[in-house]
């Protein structure tokens, strides 16, 4: 039985960003990944999922902007809702959720290309041309991701000289220059040494202020300090759900009391 958080701050109007889970299920083939997960994610917060691997985080995390459709053989019952309207709408522009829904992987992949190409990318194919407000839009975009110091003087060098930890950031400069409201990570800092995590965790905290942040972590210690929310999985059910704090300090749920004191997972 899931434990029901306590209730959210109310939704002001202004807080756009907000995703809502309605007793979804998802499949791949016949396996079954997601058990009627529900679940509210409200605006301008950082919201961690946490699990054993194989759990659904990730196929959560890919449910919401829909790169799960790029897989054959797939089929969801139930809703994700995005400010209260589904992502399965048949009138919905995909693209245009993709858009909204910044997505930032395990693994930095940027282009190959220089740094100013990668950031630039998205917003040249949505129609931005080249000139002053392309420049502005890459400017933007690298300080939101807390680089621009460090690559201001390098941009039309290749972002693949970069380390790894700049790679993820420019990465992230590369998901926000689309003006995204909901920005999804997925374990963003796994491969990272702790002093670009810290980075990665103290930009977190920032972009908060701005959109909404799903991320997918198995460090518990990086949920427990860079997150607002929990939401613990477990063989593809939502097991807990609510502040982290009290997920961490006082959970309701027994599975969810093994997992965070290593008993399990």
């Amino acid at each position: 039985m899931t434990a029901i958080a306590p209730p959210p701050p109310p939704v002001t109007a202004d807080a756009i960003g907000s995703i809502e889970a309605r007793d979804f299920s998802f499949w791949y083939g016949k396996k079954q990944a997601l058990k009627d997960i529900t679940m509210a994610v409200q605006p301008r917060s950082v919201t961690a999922l946490i699990g054993p691997s194989g759990c659904g985080k990730s196929t959560f995390l890919r449910s919401i902007n829909r790169l799960n459709d790029l897989i054959p053989a797939i089929r969801h019952e139930g809703d994700l809702c995005l400010d209260g309207r589904s992502v399965y709408d048949p009138s919905l522009d995909v693209v245009a959720l993709r858009q909204r829904v910044g997505m930032v992987f395990q693994r930095w992949n940027p282009f190959p290309k220089s740094i100013y190409e990668n950031v630039a990318y998205g917003p040249r194919i949505n129609g931005l041309g080249d000139g002053a407000s392309l420049d502005e839009v890459v400017e933007r975009s690298l300080r939101r991701a807390a680089i621009w110091e460090e690559v201001k003087d390098r941009l039309r060098t290749s972002a693949l000289g970069l380390s790894g930890g700049q790679q993820q950031r420019v990465c992230i400069a590369r998901a926000l220059a689309n003006q995204p409201e909901l920005l999804l990570l997925d374990e963003p800092a796994s491969a990272l040494d702790p002093s670009s995590t810290q980075r990665i965790e103290e930009l977190l905290y920032e972009l908060k202020r701005e959109l909404t942040i799903i991320i997918v972590t198995h460090n518990l210690q990086q949920a427990a300090r860079a997150s607002d929310y929990t939401a613990f999985f477990f063989t593809g059910e939502l097991v807990e759900f609510g502040q982290t704090e009290q997920i961490f300090t006082s959970p309701r749920e027994e599975r969810t009391d093994a997992y965070i004191t290593g008993r399990f997972g």
